[in-house]
C-alpha cells in the first residue's frame, strides 16, 4: 500500500550457547556472534541487564571458531 518492500529473511547473527537462571530470578546467558566468533555474556535481573564480551583468565576476549554465514 505504501510501497513497502517485502521483508527479507534475516540471517541469525547470534547463537545462544548457554542459559542459566538463579534462585533470585536472574538470568545469565552466553551468546556467540556468528560473524566474528566473539562470545558475549548477557545478564538480566529485575534491576536491569548488561551485555559484555566474555573474557578468559588472561582478560582476553573468548573467540569461538564459527562457520561462515552464507
Amino acid at each position: 500500500m505504501f510501497n513497502k518492500k517485502a521483508k527479507q529473511p534475516i540471517d541469525k547473527r547470534f547463537d545462544e550457547k548457554l542459559v542459566q537462571t538463579t534462585e533470585q530470578g536472574s538470568m545469565i546467558s552466553i551468546w556467540v556472534d556468528r560473524q566474528t566468533g566473539v562470545n558475549y555474556i548477557y545478564t538480566w535481573s529485575a534491576q536491569g541487564c548488561t551485555l559484555t564480551p566474555l573474557l578468559n583468565e588472561k582478560s582476553e576476549v573468548i573467540v569461538t571458531n564459527v562457520e561462515p554465514i552464507d
